[in-house]
């Protein structure tokens, strides 16, 4: 660290010299504020990333809620086979009725219904709702078509509630509840640095219901008119997100009456960590720890995303059980809020003056004082700019998946043979796929472990033989299945052979193919927040020679930290050690530099830019949760460029593919990393010329900064800048503007207040 420059105080006295003022108890308390900063970034990620990849990474379906239709033996031994298996993925229940069971199913109490046949009919019918969810339509397919085909039955599928079909992916619900959640409890840490007097339950409530209006409205336009994934229902959003979004905000408000600051961390884990994978909107409950299924009926984020759905898509069934979750946590939390005003008073923790108006403050943490009116605009414009983009970037990119331009290359015994057989295909298949020919085998199949193409398709070697399909699950589930789905209707309509051949499968411990996704995130996510977290905690950090340690550190340890917990601790990647560690450190550190790029320029307001960039428009270019292939060209043009794409696929080709093609992926984030680095020197440059020429043109030796690189100033209490402040707090107390407009915002407060 500098040691900070002696600056005159306001009043003209001259300030003990900060060498000699500075205690050793300040010291420690410098550095425990130091280590605590780096502390949060590490518990946000591993918050995260620990829920997803220990959830998601090889989900098991258990009790899934089934009805079979019929009576007699047939029927109750259609019953007892669900309820003999040995994984109990099935919880069965024989119904007399077919109308009694599709009104179970309407209402969600069943996940699916199979009609066993009758008057000697060999055909079952098997009811889903793809509105009740996409992937759990697909896993009662699983579970109830063998059963029907043990019994030398055809099965006739029939869903009763379709998706439309500008959200046939189903993650419309998902995001508009997300971004409730994210307006509820998202604003509240900016709230206070900048205006915590708006945090008496007397003026945030007014102000929570016109947010809450105003921020439906928006998500309901984003998914709607923008991206046609929801059609009308609009005073439904705003009615659900009166609810949803009060109640989590109230209770987020609670937390920051009793904690401060730190209420972000329990905010994160229950509107969001515990939210998403207890809500049901993105897998089935059942196919989650049990843990969740409890949270499932508890936490607003599944509350709210099932009353939409119920709304949009079921007439209003079973709404109320969802509408009354939303109502008890919003009076519970209103009436603990009044309670604790009552006995605590209108004070926040490690807040100063929280309910004076005109007391100077940042508009956001760490930054330069700023007027009441900018203040009010930050804190708002701040989580509608992020609103935005997730909702928007993530639906747009995602609501419609639809394959285009998948390659595949065709393999025959001489060229001509495939030349015509890919001819053929391509007239009638359109732009799905995109065709290249080759008469080997052997480097056919090597394209798919380097990534160049995604499947083989191997003529017969006779008329009337066998085809083969080769693909990799490993390299993406989505579009393996997409193409195993799409041939063997090709080998259907022309009555061929068609054997499947998975060329490099899955880990038992990465069944659903989403451990590359949520490690590569979980690098992203380390680097970015702990630039976030030193901008708005520590502003004073502002040289390369200061961050440059600290975060190599970081990197370091985050990354042998993330590889303890995804191998040793969940069991989700095995093995990879010495790669995983080093790879992670590589991307931490980069995306860290990259980050400090816009913070040290932009303050707080450059974790935006970062986020579009780093994280959301890199997710549908990473081709780790969909296939690139079924996402908008646009996303496909940054797949080689984004740093979060490159992740994805260096941990697949460490995990999978032996290192195969992962050379040009380290260059693209070794590129960013050092790409910013010479940025950041440059920014060290223009700091210290700037330094210079107010050395030499009469400054008083003070830095007036303006609070975008972080320097040290005057803070509105009189402290320095870089003095500690407490562990918990929001962050520092806010720099003051030059030492005058300080000291007039003093007076014009002891005028108010006598």
């Amino acid at each position: 660290m500098e040691t900070p420059t002696p600056v005159r105080e306001a009043s003209g006295r001259e300030p003990v010299s900060s060498e000699a003022g500075t205690s050793d108890a300040d010291r420690k308390m410098k550095i425990v504020k130091y280590v605590f900063l780096f502390v949060m970034p590490f518990l946000m990620v591993t918050m995260m990333y620990a829920t997803y990849m220990g959830t998601m990474h090889s989900p098991k379906t258990r009790d899934m809620p089934v009805a079979v239709v019929g009576s007699g033996a047939v029927a109750q031994s259609v019953v007892d086979e669900l309820e003999s298996a040995e994984d109990g993925a099935a919880d069965p229940r024989l119904v007399a009725d077919r109308s009694e069971a599709l009104d179970l199913l309407k209402d969600r109490d069943v996940a699916g219904v199979l009609l066993i046949p009758a008057d000697g009919s060999t055909e079952a019918t098997l009811y889903t709702a793809q509105a009740a969810g996409a992937s759990q339509a697909g896993t009662v397919k699983q579970l109830l078509a063998p059963v029907a085909a043990g019994h030398d039955w055809t099965t006739k599928n029939q869903d009763i509630a379709p998706l439309p079909a500008g959200d046939s992916s189903g993650i419309g619900m998902l995001f508009a509840a997300i971004g409730m959640m994210m307006v509820g409890y998202a604003p509240l840490s900016g709230m206070i640095a900048a205006v915590p007097h708006l945090l008496a339950v007397r003026r945030f409530l007014p102000v929570l219901a016109g947010w809450a209006v105003a921020t439906s409205s928006l998500i309901w336009l984003i998914l709607g008119p923008i991206v046609g994934a929801v059609d009308g229902h609009y005073p439904a959003f705003v009615g659900v997100a009166l609810l949803a979004t009060g109640a989590v905000a109230l209770s987020q408000l609670l937390f920051v009456k009793l904690m401060g600051g730190l209420a972000v961390l329990p905010g994160m884990l229950l509107w969001m960590v515990f939210g998403v994978p207890a809500s049901n909107l993105a897998m089935p409950i059942h196919s989650m720890p049990g843990f969740f299924g409890f949270l499932h009926n508890v936490l607003p984020l599944p509350a709210a995303g099932e009353a939409l759905r119920s709304i949009v898509y079921f007439n209003g069934r079973g709404v109320g059980t969802h509408l009354l979750t939303l109502a008890v946590w919003l009076v519970a939390a209103l009436a603990l809020n009044l309670l604790v005003e009552r006995r605590k008073g209108l004070t926040i923790p490690n807040t100063e003056a929280a309910d004076d108006p005109h007391f100077p403050r940042p508009a956001m943490a760490g930054g330069p004082v700023r007027s009441k009116r900018l203040r009010y605009f930050a804190v708002a414009a701040f989580p509608l700019t992020i609103l935005t983009v997730v909702v928007g970037l993530m639906g747009a990119a995602l609501h419609q998946p639809q394959v285009r331009d998948m390659p595949v290359v065709v393999v025959g015994a001489s060229q001509d043979q495939a030349t015509q057989a890919a001819r053929g295909l391509q007239d009638g298949l359109g732009d799905l796929l995109s065709l290249t020919t080759s008469t080997s085998l052997d480097a056919a199949t090597d394209q798919i472990r380097e990534g160049e193409t995604v499947g083989v398709y191997v003529l017969p070697t006779s008329r009337g033989g066998e085809a083969t399909l080769y693909t990799s699950s490993a390299a993406g589930a989505s579009q393996h299945s997409a193409l195993q789905s799409m041939f063997q209707q090709i080998s259907a309509s022309q009555k061929t052979q068609l054997e499947l051949t998975d060329v490099q499968p899955l880990n038992d411990s990465d069944s659903g193919g989403s451990n590359s996704m949520y490690a590569a995130m979980s690098w992203i996510m380390a680097g970015f927040l702990v630039m976030a977290v030193l901008r708005g905690g520590a502003p004073e950090i502002k040289r390369l020679r200061q961050l440059l340690p600290m975060l190599a550190g970081y990197a370091v340890g985050m990354a042998v930290w993330l590889w303890f917990l995804f191998d040793v601790l969940i069991g989700a990647i095995n093995g990879h050690g010495w790669a995983m560690i080093g790879f992670g450190a590589l991307t931490i550190f980069s995306i860290s530099m990259f980050t400090g790029v816009f913070t040290r320029t932009l303050g707080i307001a450059g974790i935006i830019p970062v986020l579009v960039i780093a994280l959301m428009a890199g997710i549908p270019a990473s081709g780790g949760s969909i296939s690139l292939y079924m996402v908008p060209e646009f996303f496909r043009d940054l797949n080689g460029i984004l740093p979060l794409p490159a992740a994805v696929d260096i941990v697949r080709a460490t995990v999978y593919f032996d290192g195969n093609g992962i050379a040009g992926h380290l260059g693209t984030i070794a590129t960013w990393g050092i790409v910013s680095l010479l940025i950041h020197i440059g920014i060290d440059w223009a700091i210290a010329r700037r330094d210079r020429n107010r050395g030499t043109d009469g400054s008083d030796g003070a830095d007036r900064s303006d609070g975008a690189d972080g320097g040290p100033g005057i803070r509105p209490n009189g402290r320095q800048a870089d003095e500690p402040v407490p562990v918990g707090s929001s962050g520092p107390a806010p720099e003051a503007a030059p030492g005058a407009i300080a000291l007039s915002s003093r007076r014009r407060i002891r005028r108010r207040r006598s």
